[in-house]
């Protein structure tokens, strides 16, 4: 069934989401941008805030320019909303290219790298979205730590005293979208299994789990089972014991055919660099870990997770902190 306000073409939010990717990045209509994306529209990534459709092209060229043979491969959009007040897409993409060098000649490394970018839809246009890249695995593929690659990146921006300031919730500004997505029970679960750990009750995990479950976590690693699940989040919440989980959409749907039930999380914790975990001995830097979560549940609990959030964009704001 068509959805007003959007070209007749679309059969579905997830069929919308996915064609203007591949018409965009794949085939080149980078100025359909100017249509699919609103003037005023607001895309937040690690490195700060894009606004307006034409920045956003801007953008764009520069970087198929850096990766032209990209394909953005679809793994799931997950959403919730209508056609009348506007529809939330979570959309968890692979992307897939050869790295280049400064001077844009192939150097023969092949990127994958996962990234989950939730849009708000209305009218045929997205007017706002957040994106939430897995950079850390990039950075291993291309032989270095996260921590190498902030290092970098802070020294290409001319050192601590010039270098762009990681996107954080102090810089964020206030989008058309405000909802907070819905109350189905599959949202509901995984936002209750982070909390119970941001809380310290680890129990949580061998509840929720599957014990065979599948991992996609954080530096493109792959883990099985609950136990690897309570080493993960054991380690996040070591390294800032004190700092504040927020809850910033959170989606699920149980019903959609051929598909198990699934949530859609986009999550922050927002606080100090205060424990020794999977961030080093502790500085005290304030940090802004900016995560997202889909997940997949099966009838022996959750059987697939795939966390993401950005190892480079929080060593950037350590690095910064010790200057």
């Amino acid at each position: 069934m068509a959805m007003r306000g959007f070209d007749p073409r679309w059969k579905d939010l997830p069929d919308y989401i996915l064609g203007i990717t591949k018409a965009i990045w794949e085939d080149r209509d980078v100025a359909g941008l100017h249509h699919w994306y609103g003037e005023r529209m607001l895309k937040r990534g690690s490195r700060g805030i894009v606004e307006g459709a034409q920045a956003v092209i801007d953008e764009t060229n520069q970087s198929l320019a850096a990766a032209p043979d990209i394909q953005l491969l679809g793994e799931d959009v997950i959403w919730s909303g209508d056609d009348v007040d506007g529809f939330l897409s979570s959309h968890r993409v692979l992307e897939l290219f050869e790295a280049r060098d400064d001077e844009g000649r192939p150097t023969g490394k092949r990127i994958v790298e996962r990234v989950i970018a939730d849009c708000y839809c209305i009218a045929d246009q997205i007017t706002d979205e957040w994106l939430v890249y897995d950079q850390g695995s990039a950075a291993r593929q291309l032989g270095f730590t996260p921590r190498e690659m902030a290092a970098a990146e802070i020294a290409a921006e001319g050192g601590p005293g010039t270098a762009r300031a990681p996107f954080t919730h102090r810089t964020d500004k206030a989008g058309p979208y405000t909802g907070r997505g819905n109350d189905d029970e599959w949202g509901l679960r995984y936002e209750e299994l982070l909390r119970s750990v941001m809380r310290a009750d680890f129990t949580a995990v061998a509840k929720t789990y599957d014990r065979a479950a599948h991992l996609v976590l954080p530096g493109g690693r792959t883990e099985h089972g609950a136990v690897e699940a309570d080493r993960f989040w054991l380690g996040v919440r070591a390294a800032f014991p004190s700092a504040e989980l927020v809850i910033e959409h959170r989606i699920g749907r149980g019903s959609d055919p051929l598909m198990p039930p699934r949530s859609a999380v986009r999550w922050s914790l927002i606080g100090r660099h205060e424990g020794k975990g999977m961030f080093g001995r502790p500085t005290g830097a304030e940090v802004h870990l900016r995560g997202a979560s889909h997940a997949e549940w099966g009838p022996w609990g959750l059987r697939r997770d795939y966390v993401l959030f950005d190892e480079v964009h929080v060593w950037k704001q350590i690095l910064l902190h010790q200057g």
